[in-house]
């Protein structure tokens, strides 16, 4: 997709810092370290400091932050602020995918997935927006997934925990545009990260009855046959169609960097091609194609 429509900013704004979410690996890690390259003030964050001391040693400033804690969320805004940073840009990147048949799902899970793709994410916002107003400048990037666009049998806990992402994205960005504060959403496809593992993980520990693997509950083939997809998805045999976490950041910054950007920032050929198939096909169309392409129970 082009970006005739944004842009860039000629160097990073001076004392203006970065707080970029869920950096113990992936997009979130990349993330940190473009914007490191670049010459922004960077602090990544993660729940355990330990798995990101290598960026601290590469000289990227770090604070404990858990999006499922408001006192952790609250005491490392805190801290930035207290050492008079300002804080001009948040990238919302922690997140996971849960997979379960709905009927299926525990509840304790479905409560978790929103409180780390959700509730961390908008709580991340309200704490910094304030800052952001006072100074007329600010940049909000929610990196949401082509998921917030469509959805996929056994994800669906997952793809609602993202299209809410979608809708409070869509909200904050009219309601900031007079402070100078401008939202963006980042929409990655398959990227070649520990996602796709951290996923088929969840279908062992989410499931309210039967477990994947066993022969005895109604979901237990369609389990099976899901672990299979998503791991393939994302083994080196698909790497062609897969972003790298460099890929995704790149775009990160990008929309951060813009004058104006974007409100989506599709990455990646799957995801391109899922989301226009998705806005073309009528709604039986899509399903009959998802059936095609998904074990059913």
């Amino acid at each position: 997709m082009g970006d005739t429509s944004s842009a860039p900013v000629d160097t990073a704004p001076a004392g203006r810092t970065v707080l970029v979410t869920g950096c113990s690996s992936g997009i979130g890690r990349a993330a940190a370290l473009e914007f490191h390259r670049g010459g922004w003030d960077v602090v990544a964050s993660a729940r355990r400091p330990a798995s990101i001391a290598d960026l601290a040693d590469a000289g990227i400033a770090t604070v404990a932050l858990d999006v499922c804690d408001a006192r952790s969320m609250t005491q490392a805004v805190a801290e930035i602020e207290a050492g008079r940073r300002t804080i001009g840009v948040l990238v919302n990147n922690a997140g996971y995918g849960l997979q379960a048949p709905v009927e299926e799902l525990a509840m304790e899970a479905v409560r978790e997935q929103f409180e780390t793709n959700v509730f961390g994410l908008l709580r991340m916002c309200q704490l910094v927006l304030p800052g952001m107003r006072r100074q007329g400048w600010g940049r909000i990037i929610n990196v949401s997934s082509m998921g917030g666009r469509f959805t996929f049998p056994g994800g669906g806990a997952y793809h609602a925990s993202k299209h809410a992402v979608e809708a409070l994205s869509d909200a904050l960005r009219l309601e900031t545009f007079p402070f100078g504060v401008r939202v963006s959403v980042v929409e990655p496809g398959v990227v070649q990260t520990e996602f796709g593992v951290t996923a088929v993980s969840t279908l062992d520990e989410s499931g309210a009855g039967g477990t994947h693997g066993s022969a005895s509950g109604p979901y237990d083939a369609f389990r099976i046959g899901l672990a299979q997809r998503l791991a393939s998805s994302y083994d080196g045999r698909r790497a062609n169609l897969a972003s790298s976490p460099q890929a995704v950041a790149r775009v990160v910054v990008k929309a951060t960097s813009a004058r104006h950007p974007r409100p989506r920032y599709v990455v990646g050929p799957v995801a391109r091609v899922l989301i226009t198939t998705r806005r073309v096909l009528p709604d039986r169309a899509f399903d009959a194609l998802m059936r095609s392409q998904y074990p059913t129970p």
